[in-house]
């Protein structure tokens, strides 16, 4: 492998942001995503001066307080209660007066310059948050198909270049890893096969760089012991990477912990049995939004979200895996993934094709 490969298997370090084109801001009007919010992200951007925030230990969080003067914290304030209802309500402000901002965090470490914004309740003291960021193409794909293909619901707006997300709760998957992995309440092997899941849906919808720190784990109490739900929380990174094992949260060095929890705790039979599992719950998935996916899917197989080089490295890289030469016909990431969709999910939908024939030559016509 010469320098030149060398450098473009490397996960970016800083991805591009890419605009929302004139089709995929119609979709999101048409599907209640584009609403006006009474504060943007630009807004956000004239604070004063900023504090660094560390956790416990005194390591760097990479946020910091931002401060602003009296009239612009004013009108942030109301404005930032309001994105809150929209975000929880459909924006009914009967419960406005309970609530107010209590903290607005500021990361440039993130490519899309995030603003986590904490709202409180004044009556009890309890927060929630949610986070205000540049809006970018590939992120805007990024939710959406996490909202079709994964098991969990997303709310998110957007205004032009502003987007709002709410917040998924959860812990950080390298605070996981460092804090609870070997506490003796965890139960790793339910945690190895959430991790098989996550691994394979990450893979199946082409979302790359899901490194410890991308994702959060969350913890549920369940009979005897506790069940494991990982989700992704960082989506700009859709479809963008050339090397196909970025698609894979296992190659990823940062996760080296959970990838040893999974060897440790199944044999090869248990891996590809979750493994099916997922991509069969998936199908199931693409079945029932079909019409809203294939939609989207469309309007991204139109889009640019990716470098050109990055395309034809991940066209060739999956003409390896699956034995083929269809991806040749390819010309952007949104064909890449329409095509990779039907190659992993194509005999989980024909199972449902059947089946679903199957039981409307059973059910009798209620006209008859």
């Amino acid at each position: 492998m010469n320098n030149q490969d060398i450098l473009r298997n490397k996960p970016s370090k800083k991805k591009i942001l890419y605009p929302v084109n004139s089709e995929l801001a119609n979709y999101l009007v048409r599907q209640g995503r584009e609403v006006p919010l009474p504060v943007s992200h630009r807004d956000l951007l004239n604070f004063t001066w900023s504090i660094p925030i560390h956790d416990d230990l005194g390591n760097s969080t990479h946020w910091e307080k931002a401060i602003y003067d009296n009239r612009d914290w004013d009108y942030l304030r109301e404005g930032l209660v309001k994105i809150y209802a929209i975000l929880k309500t459909e924006g009914d402000m009967s419960f406005a007066d309970q609530l107010d901002v209590a903290r607005i965090d500021y990361c440039a470490f993130g490519n899309s310059l995030p603003f986590r914004i904490r709202i409180i309740n004044k009556f009890n003291a309890n927060f929630d948050h949610y986070y205000i960021k540049i809006t970018d193409a590939s992120r805007v794909y990024g939710l959406e198909l996490e909202h079709f293909l994964s098991p969990n619901r997303i709310t998110f707006y957007t205004d032009g270049g502003t987007l709002v997300e709410e917040h998924i709760p959860g812990l950080a998957g390298d605070v996981f890893l460092e804090q609870y992995l070997n506490r003796e309440e965890t139960n790793k092997t339910r945690l190895a096969k959430e991790f098989v899941k996550f691994n394979e849906r990450c893979f199946v919808r082409l979302l790359g760089d899901m490194r410890a720190y991308n994702f959060v784990v969350a913890a549920t109490p369940d009979i005897e012991s506790y069940q494991y739900r990982i989700r992704a929380i960082d989506f700009d990174q859709q479809s963008y990477e050339g090397r196909k094992h970025l698609y894979m949260p296992q190659f990823f060095k940062e996760n080296n912990a959970f990838v040893k929890t999974v060897l440790d705790q199944l044999n090869a039979e248990s891996i590809e049995q979750y493994k099916a599992e997922e991509r069969s719950a998936m199908a199931y998935r693409v079945a029932v939004t079909r019409f809203r996916l294939m939609e989207l899917l469309n309007i991204m197989s139109r889009d640019t979200i990716a470098p050109a080089e990055k395309q034809e490295l991940l066209k060739e890289q999956l003409n390896d895996h699956f034995t083929t030469k269809a991806f040749n016909r390819c010309n952007n990431m949104g064909q890449i993934l329409k095509l990779h969709l039907k190659y992993m999910l194509r005999d989980n939908l024909k199972l449902i094709q059947e089946k679903t024939r199957s039981l409307a030559k059973r059910t009798p016509n209620p006209i008859h």
